[in-house]
């Protein structure tokens, strides 16, 4: 374990992901890193996840109706007690040093409010496109980001609207309000591709939307200052 080091709370939403739920807790619970509370959120679903979630010693689970990741990460999020959060999804897997790595990041750099990493794919599909900028297969995962809690809330966590791409949006308001957001080249995510999953990429549709909100926002503000 990691001593000395300041709490993390982790937030799992899952909806009818029990087949996976398991081996994404069993991933968390090897962390290299403690203190660590996980909270999985069950949005409504009707499989056993949440039995799943509470077979696990000390972990929170939170039950509510079916309203998307958005709201479900926001429901985790009320429930954050440590400075910093992290997100994972229910069927994916993390490797153990990925929380010691990035939250030893945040800690030597108070100038930096998110930590992005990579990933790799378990069982990726052949149309899968490599990101511009790193090449890397299906370009850098949001789900990854570990963010100071303070950060996060300051900005009214995730937009509810936003079925998927709720955490490009989140980005973008990040560096609106000049919260540094850095890239490590360490692999922290390992991300399965099932068929099933409810985003692969953030579509082009959820990204145009992100940048007419933050213009609007832009044309706002000057209106206010003017």
């Amino acid at each position: 374990m990691t001593p000395n080091l300041p709490a993390v709370d982790l937030i799992i939403p899952v909806y009818n992901g029990s087949d996976f739920l398991g081996d994404a807790l069993e991933s968390v619970l090897a962390q290299e890193y403690d203190p660590l509370r996980i909270i999985v959120v069950d949005d409504g679903s009707t499989d056993d996840s949440a039995e799943v979630a509470q077979a696990y010693p000390g972990v929170l689970v939170i039950r509510q109706k079916n309203q998307g990741p958005a709201a479900a990460r926001n429901t985790g999020l009320a429930s954050v007690e440590a400075p910093y959060v992290a997100l994972h999804d229910a069927d994916d897997l993390l490797p153990p040093n990925k929380l010691r790595i990035q939250i030893g990041y945040l800690e030597a750099h108070p100038e930096v409010a998110c930590v992005l990493g990579r990933q790799e794919w378990i069982d990726p599909p052949p149309w899968l496109p490599r990101d511009a900028l790193y090449g890397d297969l299906g370009g850098i995962p949001l789900p990854s980001a570990v963010f100071r809690t303070d950060a996060i809330r300051e900005l009214g966590g995730f937009d509810p609207s936003f079925r998927t791409g709720e955490d490009v949006d989140l980005l973008m308001r990040l560096r609106e309000a000049n919260h540094g957001i850095v890239v490590l080249p360490d692999v922290v995510l390992y991300r399965r591709y099932h068929g099933s999953n409810l985003s692969v990429v953030t579509s082009p549709e959820n990204r145009v939307r992100s940048l007419k909100a933050k213009l609007d926002r832009e044309r706002e503000q000057r209106k206010a200052e003017a």
